[in-house]
């Protein structure tokens, strides 16, 4: 493929901000590099379980999501899967802005192993996780919210 590594990055920041899920997690914001992804989202009510702090799938979401797109940056000719996501929580968030940092821990021929690490405001932990990420034969620019234009 002869995308450049940036436009590449900017592109899997577009598909990540443009699919459907995002409606659910506003205000989330990404920015991706070789081998690695942050993300953030400010705290909302909304993803409160019944003791008033952020509910485990949110932490997943971002934990996963920082993880894949580390990995994404990586590959540039086909779209990833989650095969398989393990998670630690370490603390309650209840409010703040959330960030995750995801890093590339093993690069194989199709099978990939990344890591993920969440923190409250105050750059303090509050969970961890790795996933394991596999290539599919289903090209990045097949999607459409990775082959649009990009925003200038």
């Amino acid at each position: 493929m002869s995308t450049k590594p940036e436009t590449h990055y900017r592109k899997l920041e577009q598909l990540y901000l443009s699919a459907n899920v995002q409606q659910l997690f506003s205000g989330s914001h990404i920015e991706v590099s070789h081998s690695k992804a942050m993300l953030s989202l400010p705290v909302d009510p909304k993803y409160f379980h019944g003791a008033q702090a952020i509910h485990g799938a949110t932490y997943f979401k971002l934990l996963d999501d920082a993880a894949y797109f580390a990995v994404a940056s990586l590959v540039t000719d086909a779209f990833i899967v989650t095969s398989s996501f393990q998670i630690n929580l370490l603390r309650p968030v209840n409010s703040g802005t959330l960030k995750a940092v995801g890093t590339v821990r093993s690069v194989g021929k199709s099978l990939f192993v990344a890591e993920a690490t969440l923190y409250n405001e105050k750059g303090k932990e509050v969970a961890f996780g790795t996933g394991q990420f596999m290539r599919t034969a289903q090209p990045w620019e097949s999607l459409e919210g990775y082959s649009a234009e990009l925003e200038s």
